[in-house]
């Protein structure tokens, strides 16, 4: 059986930072670029971000070209709720928590929702260690 860390880390799925940076000291960048890295389909979403590595940054989920598999959410948490309940409304079924953007309101809303909700591990760390590195 297939843990939750590697359902939400299959090749295929299409993924969305939400609160991506331009500054390399931030998560949001280093997350964003880790995942465009190893080959993943990534969107950067940020509203004040126009470019992010030479890529579009789309303002909001609603505007991406197709509806993500994984939103990562990298922002506070009064924000990461509101994202949630983007997620919700967009019929994203996984989100994926990074350290710093959990709170209980968040999780419990993802799983209120219904959306499978992963918190308290690094996207970055853990895909590392599914590569055994």
């Amino acid at each position: 059986m297939k843990s939750k860390v590697s359902e939400f880390l299959e090749r295929d799925n299409v993924f969305a930072v939400v609160g991506v940076s331009r500054d390399p000291e931030k998560y949001g960048y280093k997350v964003y670029m880790d995942l465009k890295g190893a080959g993943y389909k990534v969107y950067p979403v940020n509203p004040k971000t126009e470019k992010v590595l030479g890529d579009k940054c789309y303002h909001s989920l609603k505007d991406l070209p197709e509806k993500p598999d994984v939103v990562d959410i990298v922002v506070p948490p009064n924000v990461a709720k509101k994202v949630v309940g983007e997620c919700r409304d967009l019929g994203v079924r996984r989100v994926w928590l990074q350290p710093g953007s959990e709170s209980e309101e968040s999780i419990e809303a993802c799983r209120q929702a219904g959306i499978d909700v992963l918190y308290g591990v690094c996207i970055m760390v853990e895909r590392l260690n599914k590569q055994g590195m």
